[in-house]
């Protein structure tokens, strides 16, 4: 299928092209502000399907709503009709189109033009009232709040907040692009006069920006925020996208004794830690048991030989693992352990633990396996 995409260069332009890419099936034509006028007439003629999301909502003159938003759109909506097919338009309209401003009245006039168009042609026509789009390659500074605050955040630069507690409606730019792809494909049909996008997600400015300070933070602290599902994961996903090359890394405390190196990587709120040591050939470590605390332990170089004993029964247990056939070992509340270097190398092993290590807490009671 030939697919135009007006704004292809834009956020969701940009997002939506990757995503039709991905899917190998589409040619993809790409109108631009580089493109010429009679380009469209060229695009229209050889598409089947067309995402209109070209538009203008920061000009230096307002006059450019009425050529951005009406004028663009009434050409695309001619040159379909020209065409004679009843190819089908989703238009990217906004909230912000119940305003009474000039972008608000610009982009209620392009939904109209597109209503006539339909009623006059059968075209299909889907519309998207979208309110605050958010994600990889929005633009800072300019008009979403989540991408300014991402990008001068990850920077160390400061923020404007004029009312904290104004609110937010937010949608992702991948759940905007997946919900096209549904329309493309025909799993989705619009009930109603306006297609939605699902979820919209509500948040307060304020909120906003202290999560997104979070996400900063965690890299000293090593605690990460829930990132897994929901707004949190996709603002970490921005978040991220916004970092500069050279924030790309950053550094973490190793802990050294003879024994070798401890480092810590990661730390959850509720899901326990990420860790990993190094000991050489012969060393061992451990050499306590816990009470409720559990870890697992994956050996990624090397060979270890784990032992165990019951603190009151004194039962034995002895296994061998190495980096060679990955295997996870689990220490078990109530039996004291170590773990030694049986090989001739250096032995890495990666280590979880269900909890935060608390120094004031520690639940970790030193006894030896061998007495």
């Amino acid at each position: 299928m030939r697919i135009l995409v007006t704004g292809a260069d834009g956020f969701i332009g940009r997002n939506l092209v990757v995503r039709l890419a991905e899917a190998g099936a589409h040619e993809i034509l790409r109108f631009t502000r580089q493109s010429a006028p009679e380009d469209l007439a060229r695009m229209v003629r050889g598409a089947d399907f067309i995402f209109h999301l070209a538009g203008i909502n920061r000009p230096r003159d307002p006059a450019e709503f009425a050529t951005g938003n009406v004028d663009l759109t009434a050409q695309l909506a001619r040159e379909v009709k020209a065409s004679g097919r009843a190819i089908p338009i989703v238009l990217t309209s906004s909230t912000h189109a119940l305003a009474d401003n000039a972008y608000g009245r610009s982009k209620l006039a392009a939904e109209q033009l597109l209503e006539r168009h339909h009623a006059e042609t059968d075209a299909p026509v889907h519309l998207f009232r979208l309110p605050n789009v958010f994600g990889k390659w929005c633009r800072p500074n300019y008009n979403s709040a989540v991408a300014t605050f991402c990008h001068n955040i990850a920077r160390q630069l400061p923020i404007q907040i004029n009312d904290p507690a104004a609110s937010l409606n937010l949608v992702y730019v991948d759940d905007v692009v997946t919900t096209f792809l549904a329309l493309l494909d025909g799993s989705y049909r619009p009930d109603g006069r306006f297609a939605q996008v699902e979820p919209v997600y509500q948040i307060t400015v304020g909120e906003l920006a202290d999560q997104i300070r979070a996400f900063q933070n965690c890299r000293t602290t090593l605690v990460s925020e829930r990132v897994g599902v929901g707004l949190t994961r996709a603002l970490y996903a921005t978040y991220v996208s916004h970092l500069p090359t050279e924030g790309f890394a950053y550094d973490v405390r190793a802990y050294s004794d003879p024994r070798g190196v401890f480092v810590e990587m990661l730390k959850t709120p509720d899901a326990g830690q990420f860790s990993y040591f190094t000991a050489g050939p012969g060393v061992t470590r451990g050499g306590h048991y816990h009470h409720s605390k559990t870890e697992k332990f994956l050996v990624m170089n090397g060979k270890a030989r784990f032992r165990f004993r019951h603190i009151v029964t004194d039962e034995r247990y002895e296994l061998c693992t190495s980096g060679d056939k990955p295997q996870v070992v689990e220490t078990i509340p109530g039996w004291a352990h170590d773990i030694t270097n049986i090989g001739e190398g250096e032995m890495i092993v990666m280590l979880w633990a269900n909890e935060i290590f608390d120094r004031a807490r520690p639940d970790t009671v030193a006894m030896k396996v061998d007495p």
